[in-house]
C-alpha cells in the first residue's frame, strides 16, 4: 500500500492524497474549475507554492490546508511578487549586464532593483512592457529547486550575478540551503512564494523608476528601482491607476507650492518644512484646537529643548538604538567627532589598519584628546572602551529625536504621590530625524517635524482607564477633520527578535492591557506581530482618505520600560516607592505629515474652519469698497478670516480668483446690498446662495466654524474601492 498525505481543510474535514501531493492536486480532486482558480496555498499562517508536494514544506498531520484564489488577499501579493520576477526578466532580455538586487512587494505593487549601465526611463517602459506580455502569453511554471550554499554561490557566480553572490556570503550566512525559482532561462535567488504559472497575471503596468542603493546603505552601489503594479483583474487595475490619477491631483507639494502653503527649500536644507503663512494658519488652528481640548481634559503643557545630552538618550535606549536615523551628535570638544568616527571604524567589519589607527592617534592629540589608556595592541573592545570613557568626560548632545525622555525627566524633577497621578504632560514639541534623502516626501517624511506629544505617568490600576481616553481622544480629533474611516492595529512585539527591551511580564502585562480596552471600545482593529516600539505595544491609527488611500495618523504607545530606565518613582498610599506606567500619545502624529494629508484629502480645499482665508468680499466697484471694508471689520471682530478683493477688476474676475485659490466663500457686495446691509453670498461648493441680510450670513458662517462642519472632499465617483491588499516587505531572501 502505498504512502497516504493526511490532508485537513477549512471546513475540518480531512481528506487523503498520495504523499506526493501538491496543494493543486488537492484542488483537482475536488474540481477542475477549483484547480484552475489556485494561485497559491496556506499551510497554517504560511502562504506556500502550489505547486510543491506539501511533505516538503510540512512535517504536521493532517496538513491544515487553505486552497488561495484570486479573491484572497494573499494571493495578490503572490501575484506581485510573481511579477518582480517577470519584470526582471523582460529586463534581461533587453539590456546587457544586467545584475539583480531584490524584488519585493509592496502596497498595490512591487519593484525590482537593478544595476545595470543603461539608464532605464519612462521611455523604455513601453519595450519592458512588450517583453513581460511576451513572458506571460508563454505561460512558463514557477519551477522551485534547493541548494546547499557551495552550490548556491557557484550558480550565482556563472550566471554573473556578483549581488546575489555577496548576499548569499553575508545577509545569508547562517542558511545551509538556498532557494531559487526557474522560470525559462530566469533563474532567481527566491524563498517564494509563486503563482503555478505567469498566465494567472491579467493586467500589470509599469509605474515609475528611481534611483536606490544596495541594501539602502547610501555608501553600498547605486542602482536603478522599476516600480510596477500587476492585478488578476484589468478593471481592478483601472480603478487603481485611476486613483493614482487622482492621487496626482491632490499631490501636497503641488497643492502646497500652488496655494502658498509650505516651502522646502534647498537651502535651507532638504527635509526641512518652511511653514508660509497660510500653512502656518492652518498648523495654529491644529494647535489651538488640540491644546484647548488637552487643557480641558487635565493636561499640564511643558516645554523641553531642542537638543539633550547624549547620556540621556543612553539611558532611554534611543542611542544608539535609532543612531542611523539620528543626526550626528554635537561635540563640545573639537575632538569629539574624530573619536566618534574613530568608534564607529573600529566596531565596523572592515577595521582598522594599523596606519589608519596610527594616523586617528596623532590626529586626535593634535585636536587636544588625552588618551594616556589606549593601547593599539589590545582587543577591540577595550580600545572601544577607553574612547567611549573620553567622550563621557566631555560634553555630548543630540539634536532631539524624542520628547519622551525630556518629559521622563520633567516628572522626575520632584517628588511624586500616588495622590497626583495620573499625570499628564503635553508639548508640540519639535524633533529631528536624519531620514534618507531617497526617502524624503514634502511633508508626509521630513526631517525636521513637531509631534503633539504627550506622555502620562499614571499607576498600574489607572492603565487602562487612561488608555481608553487616549482612544477617545483620538477618535475625536480625526473625526473633527472628517477622517472617519479608519481601524487600529494593535502593534504587538516579536517574542522571537532581541530588539525589545524590559521583562516578559511586563510586556504580557502591558500587551493585555491594550487588547482588553481595544475589545471594550468595539473598534475594528487587528494584531500586528513585530510592529511594536522597542519599549512598548502600541495602538496605531490607519485612517482611510477619501480616495481609498490608507495612512498611519494617530498612535498611542503603553511603556513599562522607559520609567524603569528613567528610575521614576512615586509614593504610594502604602507609603511605600512604586514605578509609574508611562503612556505615549500623539493624536496628529506629526503636524507635517497631517497636514500634507490634509492636503491631499481635501484637495487643498479645507473645510471652513481650517481654512485660512474663509471669506472674500467681492466689491462690484470702488463705490462699495467702503462698505465691504466696514463688513470685514465686523467679521474679523466676530473671528472669521475675511480679506476684501479691492482691484479694480471686474467681479467675475474676483470671483474666479478665489474659487482657484479653494476660499469656501466669496460675498459679493454692490449698491443694493450696501443700501440694505446685506451682501450676495457664494459657495465655493454650492454656487450662489442669493442675497441675505448681514446678520443671518455672518451667523450661517459661525455657525459652519462652530460646529467644526466638514463638506464635500470627493465627488462620490473620484472614490475608489479597491480590493484589500496584505502590506508585506517581500518574500527575497
Amino acid at each position: 500500500m502505498l504512502p497516504v498525505l493526511q490532508v485537513q481543510l477549512p471546513d475540518g474535514s480531512i481528506v487523503e492524497h498520495p504523499e506526493t501531493a501538491t496543494a493543486l492536486d488537492v484542488a483537482e480532486k475536488i474540481g477542475s474549475r477549483l484547480a484552475k482558480a489556485v494561485v497559491a496555498a496556506k499551510i497554517g499562517d504560511r502562504v506556500v507554492d502550489a505547486m510543491r508536494p506539501l511533505k516538503d514544506i510540512t512535517d504536521e498531520s493532517p496538513v491544515p490546508l487553505k486552497l488561495l484564489t484570486e479573491r484572497d488577499p494573499e494571493a495578490l501579493d503572490v501575484l506581485r511578487h510573481s511579477s518582480a520576477h517577470i519584470m526582471a526578466r523582460a529586463v534581461m532580455r533587453l539590456y546587457d549586464g544586467v545584475s539583480l538586487a531584490f524584488g519585493p512587494t509592496i502596497n498595490n505593487g512591487f519593484y525590482y532593483d537593478f544595476e545595470l549601465k543603461q539608464k532605464i526611463s519612462e521611455d523604455d517602459f513601453e519595450a519592458i512592457e512588450q517583453e513581460m506580455a511576451k513572458i506571460i502569453a508563454e505561460a512558463e511554471p514557477f519551477e522551485q529547486f534547493l541548494l546547499n550554499r557551495e552550490e548556491a554561490v557557484k550558480l550565482c557566480a556563472d550566471l554573473k550575478q556578483s549581488l546575489k553572490v555577496e548576499h548569499i556570503e553575508t545577509g545569508l550566512a547562517d542558511h545551509e540551503e538556498l532557494g531559487f525559482y526557474r522560470q525559462g532561462e530566469f533563474v532567481d535567488l527566491c524563498r517564494g512564494p509563486h503563482i503555478p504559472n505567469a498566465s494567472k497575471v491579467k493586467a500589470f503596468k509599469l509605474l515609475s523608476v528611481a534611483g536606490a542603493y544596495w541594501k539602502g546603505d547610501a555608501k553600498g552601489k547605486q542602482l536603478q528601482r522599476l516600480y510596477g503594479t500587476s492585478w488578476f483583474n484589468p478593471k481592478d487595475q483601472q480603478k487603481y491607476l485611476d486613483q493614482l490619477t487622482e492621487a496626482r491631483r491632490r499631490d501636497h507639494r503641488v497643492l502646497g507650492k500652488k496655494l502658498g502653503l509650505f516651502q522646502i527649500n534647498p537651502e535651507v536644507g532638504q527635509g526641512l518644512c518652511l511653514w508660509l503663512p497660510k500653512g502656518a494658519r492652518v498648523r495654529v488652528l491644529l494647535e489651538d484646537f488640540l491644546r484647548n481640548e488637552l487643557l480641558q481634559r487635565g493636561y499640564d503643557p511643558v516645554f523641553s529643548p531642542h537638543i539633550g545630552r547624549v547620556e540621556l538618550y543612553e539611558t532611554s535606549g534611543h542611542f544608539p538604538y535609532y543612531r542611523d536615523s539620528q543626526f550626528p551628535p554635537l561635540f563640545v570638544e573639537q575632538a569629539g567627532s574624530l573619536i566618534d568616527a574613530w568608534i564607529d571604524r573600529l566596531q565596523s567589519p572592515e577595521g582598522l589598519t594599523i596606519e589608519a589607527e596610527r594616523q586617528l592617534s596623532e590626529a586626535a592629540e593634535v585636536l587636544g584628546a588625552e588618551l594616556p589608556n589606549y593601547k593599539p595592541e589590545s582587543e577591540v573592545a577595550d580600545r572601544v572602551a577607553v574612547l567611549q570613557t573620553w567622550q563621557r568626560a566631555h560634553e555630548r548632545y543630540l539634536i532631539k529625536p524624542m520628547n519622551c525622555p525630556h518629559h521622563a525627566q520633567i516628572f522626575k524633577a520632584q517628588p511624586r504621590s500616588y495622590k497626583q497621578l495620573p499625570l499628564r504632560f503635553m508639548e508640540f514639541g519639535s524633533v529631528y530625524r536624519y531620514e534618507q534623502t531617497g526617502e524624503l516626501n514634502g511633508m508626509l517624511r521630513v526631517r525636521g517635524l513637531t509631534q503633539d506629544d504627550a506622555h502620562i505617568f499614571c499607576t498600574q490600576d489607572q492603565v487602562e482607564e487612561e488608555f481608553r481616553r487616549t482612544i477617545e481622544l483620538t477618535r475625536f480629533v480625526l473625526e473633527s477633520v472628517g477622517l472617519s474611516d479608519y481601524r487600529v492595529q494593535l502593534s504587538l512585539r516579536d517574542p522571537k527578535s532581541d530588539k525589545y527591551v524590559g521583562s516578559d511580564e511586563n510586556w504580557n502585562k502591558a500587551e493585555a492591557a491594550l487588547r482588553r480596552v481595544l475589545e471594550e471600545s468595539g473598534l475594528e482593529f487587528s494584531a500586528a506581530e513585530g510592529e511594536a516600539a522597542f519599549y512598548g505595544p502600541k495602538a496605531d491609527f490607519m485612517v482611510r482618505d477619501c480616495i481609498g488611500r490608507q495612512w498611519q495618523l494617530g498612535t498611542v504607545q503603553l511603556d513599562y520600560n522607559l520609567p524603569e530606565r528613567f528610575k521614576l518613582e512615586y509614593v504610594g498610599s502604602d507609603n511605600g516607592v512604586h514605578r509609574p506606567v508611562m503612556i505615549h500619545r500623539a493624536p496628529f502624529g506629526s503636524l507635517e505629515r497631517f497636514v500634507g494629508m490634509l492636503i491631499e484629502h481635501f484637495a487643498g480645499a479645507f473645510p471652513m474652519w481650517l481654512a485660512p482665508e474663509q471669506v472674500r468680499l467681492c466689491p462690484l466697484s470702488e463705490k462699495t469698497n467702503d462698505y465691504a471694508l466696514e463688513l470685514e471689520r465686523k467679521m474679523t471682530a466676530a473671528g472669521l478670516r475675511v480679506t476684501t478683493d479691492v482691484r479694480g477688476a471686474k467681479v467675475q474676475a474676483k470671483i474666479r480668483d478665489a474659487q482657484l485659490e479653494l476660499i469656501p466663500y466669496m460675498a459679493v457686495v454692490g449698491p443694493k446690498e450696501a443700501e440694505a446691509g446685506a451682501i450676495a453670498l457664494r459657495d465655493r461648493i454650492d454656487g450662489d446662495l442669493g442675497a441675505m441680510p448681514f446678520d443671518a450670513a455672518l451667523e450661517k458662517l459661525l455657525e459652519e466654524v462652530r460646529n467644526r462642519t466638514i463638506r464635500q472632499v470627493a465627488k462620490q465617483e473620484e472614490q475608489t474601492e479597491l480590493p484589500e491588499t496584505a502590506e508585506t516587505g517581500g518574500h527575497e531572501y
